[in-house]
């Protein structure tokens, strides 16, 4: 990568270099092992001008997004998530029976069902086309595009403008920061809303959380980086909440900049922490890739260990996340037989790279392994409750990051 993709700079520095892994998405069905399997740099490099944390665009959204295998509505906190987000928004700006609520990136309609159940009129922006069916047939009106300029000036045309826009966990995911952004400007309304979900690069860094670093992710936010990207496209930043989803993530409330007005308070309290933490300098990265390294070490020598004494570890969860980290740690099916996962779809593939089976979560009581590797560390509080059957046989849950925890669980 030689220039920023958001102010075209070259002054590109290295963060954390994970080596080369396949995209964290592509799981494998049996007839493919024999196969060769594509992989990809996965360098994280931080633009030294503007300072936005980003990787190269070396896949396509349309390679990774066209048929996925992520559907949201399998996680209940997610879920509820979104729940309360709806119900708040309401409340917050306010939406009333005559708004209209865009989401895009909508997945399979786990937040526009409580708009829809609301009797607000709405539309998801979805290109995937499996995940997009799906959400229709629960009710949720739904088009199959990626966003860009073209696209939001069309949905506008035909539905008028939005007063409230809503991208969670997707502003990460388009290399082209600045088409999409001018995008979200052209479907909200010109005083209406715009909300974006997005993991915090403070805490990535801080917790030690590279396993989120994938090729979907083309770039890593800060309040600072991501006030930048929101003004390339006409809307600036009004409020900022931090939030505890995806292990530490930033919902940006904007508006278009004519209508925007003051940030808030809270707005200028992150930027402090960010700036206190060295993220507007490289001092701030310097020491990322050696706590990665520890974290590798960490859990390699759990699993090699256990493996000596004859106990079993198997996994829990099949996400993306997971992938870069069984790629980076070079973790196979002789230190983990396999993972599960509550996604039908994945049951029956194989793991991108390391090509660990992924089962029915019933496989976790029928074995009863000694130790359960929780892959999506994030959802730490509903996992633990959810597996506290490992305690019945005396098993114990296992969390790599942000340092490797092993955990009794209550029956």
């Amino acid at each position: 990568m030689t220039r920023c993709r958001l102010c075209g700079s070259e002054a590109m520095a290295s963060v954390v270099d994970l080596g080369a892994t396949p995209p964290c998405e592509s799981f494998l069905a049996a007839d493919q092992l024999d196969q060769p399997e594509p992989a990809y740099p996965l360098h994280l490099r931080v633009c030294t001008d503007c300072w936005l944390a980003q990787i190269p665009p070396l896949i396509t959204p349309e390679e990774t997004f066209k048929e996925y295998a992520y559907f949201s509505s399998y996680s209940t906190s997610w879920v509820e998530h979104a729940r309360t987000f709806v119900a708040d928004a309401v409340q917050r700006l306010p939406l009333g029976p005559d708004a209209f609520v865009v989401e895009v990136a909508s997945n399979d309609g786990y937040l526009l069902r409580h708009v829809v159940a609301r009797g607000i009129r709405c539309l998801g922006i979805e290109p995937s086309v499996n995940v997009g069916a799906a959400a229709r047939e629960a009710g949720v009106p739904t088009l199959t595009e990626f966003l860009d300029p073209a696209t939001g000036s069309g949905v506008r045309a035909d539905h008028g403008p939005a007063d409230l826009v809503v991208a969670n966990n997707v502003y990460a995911h388009i290399p082209d920061v600045v088409g999409f952004t001018r995008g979200l400007r052209a479907l909200v309304a010109d005083d209406g809303w715009v909300s974006i979900e997005v993991q915090h690069l403070l805490t990535l860094i801080e917790e030690n959380q590279y396993d989120t670093i994938y090729h979907e992710h083309f770039q890593y936010y800060t309040v600072a980086s991501a006030m930048r990207a929101l003004a390339s496209g006409g809307l600036a930043l009004v409020d900022v909440e931090l939030l505890p989803t995806h292990g530490g993530s930033i919902r940006l409330w904007a508006r278009p900049a004519e209508a925007a007005g003051e940030p808030t308070r809270q707005v200028a309290d992150v930027l402090a922490r960010e700036k206190a933490a060295g993220l507007q300098e490289l001092s701030g990265y310097t020491e990322f890739s050696v706590r990665v390294a520890k974290v590798r070490r960490d859990l390699l020598r759990f699993l090699v260990e256990a493996a000596e004494r004859g106990e079993t570890v198997v996994g829990y969860g099949a996400p993306g996340k997971g992938n870069t980290l069984l790629n980076h740690c070079g973790i196979r099916p002789d230190l983990l037989p396999y993972t599960v996962d509550r996604n039908p779809y994945k049951h029956g593939r194989f793991t991108p790279g390391t090509r660990i089976p992924i089962l029915p979560p019933e496989q976790i009581a029928a074995d009863k392994p000694d130790y359960v590797l929780v892959l999506p560390w994030n959802l730490r509080a509903e996992l633990v409750e959810q597996l506290s059957f490992v305690h019945d046989w005396g098993g114990r849950l296992v969390f790599p990051i942000p340092d490797l925890s092993i955990v009794e669980v209550a029956s």
